[in-house]
């Protein structure tokens, strides 16, 4: 089983996400926060193995809550969960250890999967909300002529397989869409990310929508 802490302030946002993650037979909620404090506690407390953490709450706000289950010994994986009210605080999300971010919009079923993804060890993003964040990011333009000049070095499968990351797929999604294996394609990504110089699955899907390899 696969647990699952939940920190919102808002309880209705917090049922909804119980309903939705404990109808699958794999992952069990085992805790529920509605403030970022409240939210470290009850990750050391439960000791999950990903919190979806909402950013803006009052007093201890997300970011900070980010920061603290970050520096744990053994932190679990750590998905922010964004309206896109303000995009930089997704960024900010990222740079204090996120292991992705999703839209609350999320489809139950890519919600369901991309946990899966994120307790895997996987940096995880919605398709939706890499394309806002994209598109919020200034020179349009200059941005694709950046992604742009950092594919030149990939190969054909190479490219496709940055377009399924830009898409947020997983490895096994990746491997069912280009007919290949889940180790061919572990190794695919590795390669991609080595080439681009990224960190993470993330940054990569980045730049698969900001060269216009991932269409908006």
């Amino acid at each position: 089983m696969i647990s699952v802490l939940v920190v919102d302030d808002e309880p209705m946002v917090c049922a909804h996400l119980r309903t939705i993650l404990g109808a699958a037979p794999d992952l069990d909620v085992v805790g529920e926060a509605h403030d970022g404090a409240a939210g470290v506690e009850a990750a050391i407390r439960h000791r999950p193995a990903v919190v979806l953490m909402d950013l803006r709450m009052p007093g201890v706000d997300g970011l900070t809550a980010i920061e603290r289950i970050a520096a744990l010994r053994s932190p679990p994986a750590v998905v922010a969960l964004t309206t896109f009210d303000a995009d930089h605080y997704v960024l900010g999300a990222m740079r204090a250890g996120a292991a992705g971010f999703l839209l609350k919009s999320t489809p139950p079923e890519d919600l369901v999967e991309l946990v899966r993804v994120a307790a895997d060890g996987h940096t995880v993003l919605s398709a939706a909300a890499t394309r806002r964040l994209v598109a919020a990011a200034g020179d349009r333009q200059s941005a694709r002529d950046r992604g742009r000049a950092l594919l030149r070095d990939l190969t054909e499968r190479e490219s496709e397989v940055l377009g399924c990351l830009g898409e947020g797929l997983s490895n096994a999604q990746i491997a069912d869409h280009l007919h290949l294996s889940e180790a061919t394609v572990k190794g695919y990504v590795s390669r991609v990310l080595d080439k681009l110089g990224c960190t993470n699955r993330t940054q990569a899907g980045l730049i698969a929508h900001e060269s216009g390899l991932t269409t908006p």
